[in-house]
């Protein structure tokens, strides 16, 4: 049997298993923080002390948690198939769980890039970005994280690599948030669709060959990646 290529979009509900805060936990707040203040363009440019302690905030936790078992199912998965991850979320974690082919929709915590040369970008680990740290060209460092208010850049690569999947499995967002949600719409029909969350989100009663798994994410991944390894071995 020919194995199927398989795309795997994560998004919050993956991290949040391992310790990490959601922005839509608590009404609009992050940890205390108004959303806009600190993850949009307009917040950047009101406050860039406030927005660079914000996630030197989100790195310093980055650094103490781990991989959960839905990462490490995914993972599993890249040792059997030819996958192709495609994550809403900015932590590490899966790159820390072995995944290799990723792409990062909203950008990567662990970077910075310039903010005049966005092209410049650093690995910059778990260190902080401070006013004054700036890149070979002089110009300031940012978090190199996708804003409200900003283009998704990666968006175009994501939407090629969903058109060729014979496989989409949706892990831990609520396929609400756009423009990552309007990727499903972007699978072939004849492809087999998997959405693996506890509250069964609303997608279009016309999308074909769709299951859902009424799980948390590290409950519902690994089985599904047993299922699948045994069913194409």
């Amino acid at each position: 049997m020919d194995k199927p290529n398989i795309v795997i979009l994560t998004g919050a509900g993956v991290s949040a298993e391992s310790g990490i805060s959601t922005f839509r936990d608590s009404g609009g707040l992050w940890e205390n923080y108004d959303i806009m203040e600190v993850a949009s363009i307009e917040g950047w440019y009101k406050n860039k002390k406030l927005v660079l302690d914000f996630y030197n905030q989100r790195r310093r936790q980055l650094k103490e948690v781990e991989p959960n078992a839905a990462h490490y199912a995914i993972a599993k998965l890249e040792e059997h198939f030819d996958v192709t991850l495609i994550t809403q979320n900015v932590d590490n974690l899966h790159e820390c769980a072995g995944s290799k082919n990723i792409i990062h929709l909203h950008g990567q915590l662990t970077q910075a890039k310039s903010t005049a040369h966005p092209g410049f970008v650093y690995e910059i680990g778990y260190d902080d970005i401070n006013l004054g740290d700036k890149c070979e060209k002089g110009s300031q460092l940012r978090p190199n994280i996708v804003w409200f208010g900003e283009a998704v850049p990666m968006m175009y690569d994501a939407g090629q690599a969903v058109a060729k999947a014979d496989i989409f499995i949706v892990v831990g967002t609520s396929l609400v948030v756009y423009p990552a949600a309007g990727l499903i719409n972007s699978v072939k029909p004849s492809a087999y669709k998997y959405i693996i969350d506890p509250i069964k989100p609303q997608v279009y009663d016309s999308i074909r060959n769709i299951e859902f798994i009424e799980e948390i994410a590290s409950a519902g991944t690994p089985k599904l990646a047993d299922m699948l390894i045994e069913k194409y071995k």
